[in-house]
């Protein structure tokens, strides 16, 4: 958790490039500054980086990375190395590209990228699958549903992750900020935030200005130092697992074409490809937050000094709720928690497409990016629960399958970032979670017919044989 939070940032260093090359002079003049933190994967088009087009490049071989990878490497890795060390050997990844910055050139960063993006989607399928067994195995033993351990164990997990996106923010602010006071924001900059962000800046201003080379090499030392005491914890302390499942059964060799297609095979089940729109939505919304909130809505109304500060609060809200959300499912159920997310983001979205962000109300931009917690929260900690549940015979590729769509969420909203407008993109996040949110109801319903089906039939069963010993 510590090196993937670290490398979050670190990716920010690694695609800020072409400051000042998006010119059209008729428009107001505004910054051409995006943050994409995400699994949160950046893009900041200030000037780290002066190569022009490298962090872009970098960005997209990222993605192109983590599709790939997401298509087939989880399940081979896993069966091959067991959760504990794939998670190592995928963190692995994270820690050369955060070497790769030190130097940052084609040669390092395009590589290095891709090398990430390929270690991304088996880092998450083995963290899940292995927090998946570990709770199963936890209820078995105190006698408690499966599901409800899961959820706890989710929970305490994205508290952790989430809360240390905290540290990692607030690490690169007071590195950062310690590059001289950035100019106040013009006036006639402010007509051109928020939704009515076209993306058609004139030159950048002072808020985008490029830290120094010694601030950026400290800052990438705390990381890299950061993600190599990560693996070095996971490879030493972790307890290693095994399905009790496939511990049961017997290991049984199954063909290596078998494994390599357990993603696209899973995909049969007509629930698995309903539920595609949540991780697909969950890669919408975080571009969003990451990418345009901290571009057009902070940046663009208070400086780039203060986007560290709304993704604190962002990582903060997330971290605490993901640890309610964990124990608070037990009572309220699953269906209440997907109802409280798909509410305040569509009261968000819509506050979004209304609101003119203005420097004078400052406490507004830490209360979207609150609520955006509060909600973010709920996709990462109960889709998680919800695909480990639901698939709990193949976790390998349903996990898989949930990294697949998320990165395609991510590449897809990466792909439209430049030629839409913010409103556009507010629409778009409206209508896809909406749509996920009607397709999440129609799985929730065949299972409880699933479940009716099944009780009728144990009822069914002791009536039956109670008859036929009255027979003999």
């Amino acid at each position: 958790m510590i090196s993937q939070r670290s490398e979050n940032s670190v990716i920010l260093l690694a695609t800020k490039s072409q400051a000042g090359k998006c010119r059209r002079p008729p428009r107001p003049r505004r910054t051409c500054a995006t943050v994409r933190t995400g699994t949160q994967e950046a893009q900041n088009q200030s000037s780290l980086h002066s190569e022009e087009g490298l962090g872009v490049t970098a960005l997209g071989s990222l993605y192109g990375g983590a599709l790939l990878s997401s298509t087939c490497l989880p399940p081979l890795l896993i069966k091959k190395f067991g959760c504990k060390w794939t998670i190592v050997l995928s963190m692995c990844c994270y820690v050369a590209f955060s070497l790769g910055n030190f130097y940052a050139s084609w040669y390092t960063l395009i590589p290095t990228s891709i090398v990430l993006g390929l270690g991304a989607a088996p880092l998450w399928s083995a963290q899940c699958t292995y927090l998946t067994i570990m709770g199963n195995t936890q209820a078995e033993k105190v006698g408690t549903v499966g599901r409800d351990v899961v959820n706890q164990y989710f929970g305490i997990f994205f508290l952790i992750f989430q809360s240390s996106g905290v540290w990692g923010n607030l690490i690169s602010s007071l590195v950062f900020g310690q590059t001289p006071t950035q100019e106040a924001i013009p006036e006639e900059q402010l007509l051109s935030c928020g939704a009515s962000d076209c993306l058609m800046a004139t030159a950048s201003t002072n808020s985008t200005q490029r830290p120094s080379q010694t601030l950026i090499y400290t800052l990438l030392g705390i990381y890299t130092g950061s993600g190599v005491l990560a693996v070095l914890l996971v490879a030493v302390f972790l307890e290693p697992t095994k399905d009790a499942q496939q511990k049961d059964k017997g290991e049984k060799k199954l063909p290596f074409w078998f494994t390599l297609l357990s993603t696209f095979r899973l995909l049969r089940d007509k629930r698995l490809r309903l539920l595609v729109l949540l991780p697909v939505y969950s890669g919408f919304e975080q571009a969003f937050l990451t990418g345009d909130y901290t571009r057009s809505y902070t940046t663009c109304a208070l400086g780039i000094q203060f986007v560290g500060y709304v993704m604190i609060c962002f990582s903060a809200t997330n971290a605490l709720c993901s640890l309610l959300y964990g124990r608070l499912s037990q009572h309220t159920g699953r269906i209440a928690l997907y109802a409280l997310g798909a509410v305040t983001h569509l009261s968000c979205s819509i506050a979004l497409l209304l609101w003119r962000p203005d420097p004078r109300q400052l406490a507004v931009f830490f209360v979207f990016s609150g609520l955006w917690g509060v909600a973010d929260a709920v996709w990462q900690t109960q889709n998680n629960v919800l695909y480990g549940v639901l698939f709990e015979k193949d976790k390998e590729a349903a996990f898989a399958n949930y990294r697949l769509w998320e990165a395609l969420g991510f590449t897809v909203a990466f792909g439209y970032s430049k030629f839409l407008c913010v409103s556009t993109k507010l629409y778009i996040l409206l209508g896809v979670l909406s749509l996920a949110m009607v397709a999440y109801g129609t799985v929730e319903h065949l299972e409880a017919q699933s479940l009716a089906r099944s009780a009728a039939a144990e009822q069914k069963q002791p009536a039956k044989e109670a008859v036929m010993e009255t027979a003999m």
